[in-house]
């Protein structure tokens, strides 16, 4: 049975969590799937672990309509998220654009970068049937602006402004939110916030799910790992197994630990 944004509201609802993974490939894409692993996001971090490019901000939208229909052709019912790329959202014309696009390449759902300014987009989207993940925090689109990687809503102020935007954006019909390094009690608080399902990636295992890079998670990213990684394939035979690692340590919240959070 295929995963849906049903599937994963009900999940939030049940107090389940669910496991997300990045696939650019139909051959990953498949492997992940049947490890059940419940969606799929084709993100635009491809330009960093394909492309081999220092940022995201190269990616352009006809690479990741290409990479969508790829993940969308070797994958058996996980949902497919995919990332609308740097300045494919920065009207509300280039939003629809860029997203119809995407949709038609056999996404379920986009994930747009920002912060409270994308309601109007979000409801534009929504109003045409095109669900949205937010993507709120680290925004690695805007790594130039924020002058780097760095943890996001760590003092009161820009705390109070995330948590808001969270509601707004929920408001504006967004069916998702996913949180970038993102501090621990932050990321707990804007999950026990909202009503729909709150993804992590160096956030909190209160969130509702978890997304790693597969390049990541697998161990073969060049350089230092991030600190919110984790190497699933120190204690796995084979890579269909530490798919399946993860998918249940997310599951049962052992993954992320302590260590993993900020």
């Amino acid at each position: 049975m295929s995963v849906t944004i049903r599937t994963l509201q009900k999940r939030k609802q049940d107090g389940e969590k669910f496991s997300v993974l990045t696939a650019y490939d139909a051959c990953f894409s498949k492997l992940i799937s049947e490890a059940g692993i419940d969606a799929i996001l084709v993100g635009d971090s491809l330009g960093n672990v394909i492309q081999g490019q220092s940022s995201t901000v190269p990616v352009t939208l006809e690479q990741m309509a290409y990479h969508t229909e790829c993940v969308a052709r070797g994958n058996s019912g996980s949902l497919i998220i995919a990332d609308v790329p740097f300045m494919g959202a920065a009207t509300v014309e280039r939003a629809l654009e860029s997203s119809t696009a995407l949709m038609q390449a056999g996404a379920n759902m986009v994930k747009l970068e920002g912060s409270a300014w994308l309601a109007e987009s979000i409801e534009l989207l929504n109003r045409n049937g095109i669900p949205v993940c937010a993507h709120m925090g680290l925004t690695p689109q805007a790594v130039n602006a924020l002058g780097g990687y760095r943890v996001q809503g760590k003092d009161d102020d820009s705390a109070t402004e995330m948590l808001e935007a969270a509601r707004i954006l929920e408001q504006a019909g967004a069916a998702m939110l996913l949180l970038e390094c993102v501090p621990r009690e932050l990321s707990t608080r804007i999950t026990q916030a909202v009503n729909i399902p709150v993804i992590g990636i160096g956030a909190a295992p209160e969130c509702d799910g978890q997304v790693l890079v597969m390049h990541d998670m697998l161990g073969i990213s060049p350089g230092k790992p991030a600190r919110f990684v984790k190497n699933f394939m120190t204690d796995a035979s084979d890579i269909p197994s530490a798919f399946k690692a993860y998918h249940e340590a997310v599951l049962n919240v052992s993954f992320p630990a302590e260590e993993h959070c900020f």
